[in-house]
């Protein structure tokens, strides 16, 4: 029943973001709505060229902190939505330790046709025994796609931070 809740709350999310450049859902200084294209959104690690205004851009999200022994995740975003879908790299870091606080996840992560993307965290019980009741942090950095038009560029945010919470 907890992975179902996990599921659901992941899926509510990806909706959630689905739904918002419809509504043109943006946080603004006055608190009017705002879009911004996707375009617009390009990191100052991408070129600001013809090639990267044709590739898909690429952001990442986290859906919150998560409790040891529970499935966090992160959700990744595609604009414009490619046909087919497509697989974004991605690295790793924070102060928890894959293998000991987390299975570590494979890169790349698949972004399917909805222009979505998943990429789940499992924690670890804690080998470090009730003493060190301590959070440790996930980050997940997006990499760089591949140049001449073929990949992607990165937006912001292009890197997401997770607790797992003891």
């Amino acid at each position: 029943m907890e992975n179902r809740n996990k599921q659901l709350t992941a899926v509510l999310f990806v909706v959630a973001l689905a739904l918002a450049p419809i509504i043109q859902a943006a946080p603004q200084p006055d608190g009017g709505p705002s879009s911004l294209a996707a375009n617009d959104r390009i990191s100052a690690n991408s070129e600001a060229t013809p090639e990267v205004e044709n590739r898909p851009v690429i952001t990442i999200y986290s859906t919150g902190n998560v409790t040891r022994g529970k499935t966090g995740s992160f959700v990744l975003k595609m604009s414009p939505v490619m046909l087919g879908g497509m697989y974004v790299n991605f690295s790793l870091s924070g102060t928890a330790i894959a293998g000991v606080d987390y299975v570590q996840p494979l890169s790349p992560a698949n972004i399917g046709p909805s222009g979505y993307g998943v990429i789940l965290i499992q924690t670890l019980a804690d080998p470090r025994g009730s003493v060190i009741r301590q959070a440790y942090s996930v980050v997940v950095k997006l990499d760089p796609g591949l140049g001449s038009g073929l990949g992607y560029a990165l937006g912001i945010p292009s890197s997401a931070t997770m607790w797992i919470k003891p």
